[in-house]
């Protein structure tokens, strides 16, 4: 039986993604282990305050019970500081995490970029009683996007395609992304792209400057459901400039036996950045509950 422990805040940008700051009722706000340790052989499953972090949860929570796993959830958990120190005390059991974003908490200077060599240094730099399991391929990582529109004219599938074309774009994203290795100083040395200009939004409107012909090229994350809502197109990033953010459970060891831990494998093996983004789409855009849609791709996919 699954008990949850706080209701879920909704309308959290994903902007929160791979920081994965934010308020809200926070379980643990109250200090660590405020809501008390779990009980023996109770599987807690966790999720940060933003949507798709939330629907992961749910997901993780809804596998876990199906193959017969007592599930408590605790979901809308503030930052990053605070949920992991959850997990290394054993207070939370698992949790979505990103490959990338938790190698970058654990080691700032790390340089693995793909999906295989991330793995390999998070689990070199976690400590002794926490692991990762295996990653799904979706990823919520930075993209390139373009109008479906901008995609045919130009013929642009991959961000390599952009060069002999960006002299005439305009490059829309967040003021860092100007600046930043994974931004526009990358592009220029990974692959020769000199914009015509970098326009700085917001990133909550990134997406409608790209819809509305502001910009011709935006830095949208890749389950952004914006993506889907307006037909963008995602470039290719052939030269893996934005690394890898392949959805990955982390969990404490000795709370996670090997019932759990197939389930949870099996889920990574069916999930696909495609599958998230319509997911998310359901959630955030058409605010739908994010446990039944949850439900609803488990069941679609064999996995209950």
């Amino acid at each position: 039986m699954r008990v949850l422990a706080r209701p879920v805040a909704a309308g959290v940008p994903l902007l929160l993604l791979l920081t994965a700051c934010g308020g809200g009722t926070d379980p643990f706000a109250g200090g660590e282990g405020a809501d008390g340790a779990p009980e023996a052989g109770t599987v807690v499953v966790g999720s940060a305050d933003f949507p798709e972090s939330t629907l992961l949860g749910n997901i993780y929570a809804q596998a876990l019970e199906a193959a017969g796993v007592d599930v408590e959830t605790r979901f809308n958990i503030g930052s990053r500081e605070v949920y992991y120190d959850q997990i290394a005390s054993g207070n939370l059991s698992v949790f979505p995490e990103y490959n990338g974003a938790i190698l970058f908490y654990l080691d700032p200077d790390a340089t693995a970029s793909d999906t295989e060599g991330t793995n390999a240094a998070v689990a070199e730099a976690l400590p002794e009683g926490l692991e990762i399991l295996d990653s799904s391929e979706a990823e919520n990582k930075d993209s390139l996007s373009v109008t479906r529109d901008t995609a045919r004219e130009h013929d642009l599938a991959t961000i390599a395609d952009l060069e002999p074309v960006a002299g005439e774009l305009v490059l829309g994203g967040p003021p860092e992304f100007e600046t930043r290795t994974q931004g526009v100083p990358g592009l220029q040395d990974r692959y020769g792209l000199e914009f015509q200009e970098f326009r700085s939004l917001d990133i909550g409107i990134v997406w409608q400057a790209l819809r509305d012909g502001d910009v011709e090229v935006a830095n949208l994350f890749t389950t952004d459901p914006t993506i889907v809502a307006n037909d963008f197109v995602v470039l290719e990033d052939t030269e893996n400039l934005f690394g890898s953010q392949n959805v990955t459970p982390l969990i404490h060891s000795d709370s996670v036996d090997d019932t759990a831990r197939a389930a949870l494998d099996a889920v990574s093996a069916e999930l696909t950045t495609e599958v998230l983004l319509e997911l998310n789409q359901r959630v955030s855009i058409d605010h739908e509950d994010p446990d039944e849609v949850a439900a609803d791709w488990l069941e679609s996919a064999g996995l209950v």
